[in-house]
């Protein structure tokens, strides 16, 4: 059915808590499904033999010591014992309608990508619970908010795609709008599951980042993976899908799915113009707030 990979953090504090949320919601998805955590750093390879996934330590770095992405993808590509994989982020927790979602897709070759929902998420999860999804369902319907469409937490995909990536830094700025640029370049419908599959990020600090600066991932690791994706112009994001999952309006069963084409969608050249035009509109922008507010001061 589907592999999914993932590249933790080093095992400490809240961020040991979020990622082992995380990775117990992917082996409860479905009975085929293969986990793999990719990595050496601290607390991988016990995580991985506690929950009985597959371990695959020897990940590529840059220069500060920080796992490359297409490193990753190449391996699992390599050694997944099933035809989708699905790469997603290790503070992401995936619901029982992501399945569903993935076996909607009628297309041999496809990008399924989403918006994530932001949760505040301070305790563990009791997975063996009654009712655990809906309780957290709840708690994303009260509290959560939807992320917007530029940050991209998974991609589900066939094995034999080949993306000729560059050596992206994983969890920085860039790679995740690259991956949906390369889909469109390729002519590979990228499907948005937004509204079918409810995807929980459990929000975290940000201090694992390298001369970082500001309170995110900003810094010169994100500055060299946006320099690898050629430009702001290929900053693609889910609003790019060329298809959108929607629920059927009289579904027949809890998995009943619509695909519908995304009317928004423009040629690849077309949109990377249109990209460049609102980033230098917004440079603008902000260029005169700094000067306004440095007027003001």
């Amino acid at each position: 059915m589907l592999t999914l990979f993932s590249i933790p953090k080093p095992f400490y504090g809240q961020v040991a808590l979020i990622q082992r949320n995380a990775i117990q919601s992917w082996v409860r998805l479905h009975p085929t499904c293969e986990v793999v955590l990719c990595g050496d750093d601290c607390g991988i390879k016990e995580c991985a033999d506690e929950f009985r996934v597959r371990y695959l330590p020897k990940i590529a770095r840059n220069d500060f010591d920080t796992p490359l992405v297409n490193s990753t993808f190449e391996q699992v590509a390599r050694t997944a014992r099933n035809s989708l994989l699905c790469y997603v982020n290790a503070d992401i927790i995936l619901l029982g309608s992501f399945i569903p979602a993935v076996q909607s897709i009628p297309f041999r070759n496809f990008l399924m990508i989403g918006q994530r929902s932001d949760l505040d998420v301070s305790e563990r999860i009791y997975y063996e619970a009654n009712g655990w999804e809906d309780h957290l369902k709840k708690l994303v319907a009260d509290s959560g908010s939807l992320h917007p469409p530029t940050g991209i937490d998974y991609f589900v995909f066939p094995r034999e795609m080949r993306w000729s990536m560059p050596p992206f830094t994983v969890g920085r700025p860039g790679w995740d709008n690259w991956m949906v640029y390369q889909a469109r370049t390729l002519g590979i419908p990228v499907i948005d599951a937004t509204r079918v599959t409810t995807v929980v990020h459990q929000n975290h600090e940000y201090g694992h980042v390298k001369q970082a600066t500001d309170n995110t991932t900003e810094g010169p690791e994100a500055l060299a993976n946006r320099k690898l994706a050629g430009g702001w112009d290929k900053m693609f994001d889910v609003k790019d899908a060329t298809h959108i999952l929607k629920p059927t309006p009289f579904p027949s069963s809890n998995s009943a799915r619509l695909l519908c084409r995304n009317w928004r969608t423009v040629p690849v050249p077309l949109l990377r113009t249109r990209k460049k035009l609102e980033y230098l509109a917004g440079a603008g922008v902000r260029v005169l707030r700094r000067r306004l507010t440095s007027a003001s001061g």
